[in-house]
């Protein structure tokens, strides 16, 4: 109950965000209509169109990704017929196809004549156009689907965050019949204010069809609005979540560095026994961890089995740029109290499907000096257990097996240690060692340069892909041949040559292809990987048209070499001097290279 009040808030607060002007011209055009059977009926469609398309989404990926775009198309097409339709009436008159003459009945109806049906099909065809924004709230339910499997509870918590949408919409609507019929009185201006919600209509459908309902207008969302979200589900909890997870890495790797927060572990029973006076609170007790597919450096652990010891869980994926600038925190405190009592486990929950493979893993943890326990959490088992969101995420477990502290993302190393010394104070650890002053990082794994920090993880896939700007768009699943433009904007990114785009990788097709990137940060890295098995792929760096010199990544040599052997990630650019924007790009002396995503530090 409690996660379908925020589903609805979590709608109610799109009105108040950019991302949803491109849907206002459908709702505003029907406010001289009578609103029961014009507005409503146009609100219900669109709500339960939403929640349909969600659903399926859920259910079946990609094909639905397809379904959707097809139902957008069609949709621009009969939006902007009814457009003209209300810029023209001679036009609305000539028209005489069937279709055409549909959207001006839709669209430019007189009041008393129009009909529920036909403002019902308007409300699904603006369904398929709408794109809210995504919210923590609305990622809580499809990554909640995703990862325990859709259900009718998915389909009443979409529907409930669609309905939040539509009566907040329904609440503009009104206001706006209201100051219509104030303009109409005191200026005689409906022909002219018919002609401006023409335009207006125009305008966002060339928006939507220019992408920008998904990509500048989301970018731009009033900050407010996450955030508000956000303080909901930390204030209220994530009790009652289908998954309890949000949607991955695309709002947590890259982009919640530093300040995450997020709901805790709802599944857990609390305990009965009392934290000393002033001690940190239960907030849970450790679940299972039988859900790991594997594990490395040591057998499988269980709770029961862990009772006496202090246990820190890191949920953390090895290509996850702040999993691993997190890493060295981790190591420092395994080894300075693992004699006292501690026991650290790496959760590892992957977030591509490389990132499954055991090989891959065990490499990564050789490589890493990883040498405490790791669990394989490869169906997310543990993950949901925690009814964990993030990556990294640490919690903090006692003696009693009773989860007593969390943190989310990088920073605030020394309050953990901290609370690590205390839990170990109360299992009756004597003569702890000192904590540590400073930690030693190099590498992928050195703290990013926040203040220098101004492009966001970027994802090259097309199912969280954004800032693409390669003429065309992006082929979905197909080969094709990709140029970039001259020049590109902040956080702008482009392919050349033969590329096949997928759900969530680029893969190169042909010799010679390219990335391109405008970025601001002192560190690029890139997700890269090869065929398994197959020979390296070679490539060339360069930092705005040169080599990058001493401003190259661990990985590239001063002429800006390198090569792909393994499926990681790889630090391209380590710039010594970091001041404004720069454009990176790399070019593949071979073709297979498989591009993931772009992390900054």
């Amino acid at each position: 109950m409690i996660v379908a009040v925020l589903a609805f808030l979590g709608g109610a607060l799109t009105i108040l965000s950019p991302c949803i002007l491109p849907v206002l011209p459908f709702v505003l055009a029907r406010t001289e209509q009578p609103f029961a059977r014009s507005t409503l009926p146009l609100l219900i469609g669109m709500a339960a169109t939403f929640a349909a398309l969600s659903t399926l989404a859920a259910v079946g990926g990609s094909w639905a990704v397809h379904l959707n775009d097809y139902g957008r198309v069609l949709a621009m097409v009969l939006l902007a017929l009814s457009a003209f339709a209300l810029l023209s009436r001679r036009f609305a008159d000539w028209v005489t196809r069937p279709f055409v003459a549909f959207g001006s009945r839709l669209m430019s109806g007189k009041p008393g004549r129009v009909g529920i049906a036909s403002s019902l099909l308007l409300g699904v065809a603006t369904g398929f156009l709408w794109a809210p924004c995504a919210g923590p709230i609305l990622g809580l339910i499809l990554t909640g689907a995703a990862l325990r499997g859709p259900s009718a509870t998915t389909t009443v918590l979409l529907l409930a965050y669609a309905l939040g949408a539509a009566t907040s919409l329904a609440v503009a609507a009104a206001a706006s019949t209201r100051v219509i019929a104030a303009m109409k009185r005191s200026f005689a201006a409906g022909e002219w204010l018919r002609r401006v919600l023409g335009v207006a209509v125009l305008v966002a459908v060339a928006a939507i069809a220019l992408g920008w309902d998904t990509g500048i207008l989301t970018r731009l969302s009033v900050n407010s609005t996450n955030h508000f979200e956000q303080s909901l589900l930390e204030r209220i909890g994530s009790r009652d979540s289908p998954g309890g997870a949000m949607a991955m890495s695309g709002a947590m790797s890259g982009t919640m560095s530093g300040s995450m927060s997020g709901a805790m572990n709802g599944n857990a029973m609390m305990s009965a026994s009392a934290p000393p006076a002033g001690a940190p609170p239960v907030e849970g007790e450790l679940p299972p961890l039988s859900g790991a597919v594997a594990w490395l450096n040591s057998p499988p652990l269980t709770p029961q089995a862990l009772r006496g010891k202090v246990v820190l869980i890191d949920f953390w994926t090895y290509s996850c740029i702040n999993c691993l600038r997190a890493l060295p925190y981790v190591k420092s405190w395994y080894a300075r109290y693992a004699s006292q009592g501690l026991v650290v486990i790496g959760v590892h929950a992957p977030e591509f499907a490389f990132e499954k493979n055991l090989d891959n893993v065990k490499r990564a943890v050789r490589d890493l000096g990883i040498t405490y326990p790791v669990a394989l959490d490869n169906d997310y088992a543990i993950w949901s257990g925690f009814n964990n969101q993030y990556w990294p995420a640490h919690y903090f477990i006692d003696a009693q097996g009773r989860i007593r502290g969390h943190h989310f993302g990088e920073g605030d190393y020394a309050g953990s240690e901290q609370l690590i010394r205390q839990l170990l104070t109360e299992a009756g650890a004597a003569q702890l060692a000192p904590a540590a002053t400073a930690v030693q990082a190099s590498g992928v794994e050195a703290a990013a340069d926040e203040a220098d920090v101004n492009s966001p993880e970027t994802y090259l896939g097309y199912q969280r892909a954004a800032n693409f700007v390669s003429p065309g768009g992006a082929v979905r699943d197909a080969t094709h041949r990709y140029t970039a433009p001259g020049t590109l904007q902040l956080n702008q990114w482009a392919l050349a040559g033969s590329w096949q785009v997928q759900g969530e990788q680029a893969l190169s097709t042909a010799a010679h292809a390219s990335i391109v990137f405008r970025f601001r940060a002192r560190d690029l890295h890139l997700v890269l990987g090869s065929t398994p098995g197959g020979p390296p792929v070679h490539f060339r760096v360069t930092l705005d048209g040169h080599a990058p010199g001493a401003d190259r990544g661990m990985d590239v040599q001063a002429d800006g070499s390198g090569a792909v052997s393994e499926q990681r990630l790889y630090q391209l650019i380590r710039q010594a001097h970091p001041e404004g924007a720069h454009t990176f790009a790399i070019e593949f002396l071979d073709a297979g290279v498989q591009a993931y995503s772009f992390t900054f530090g």
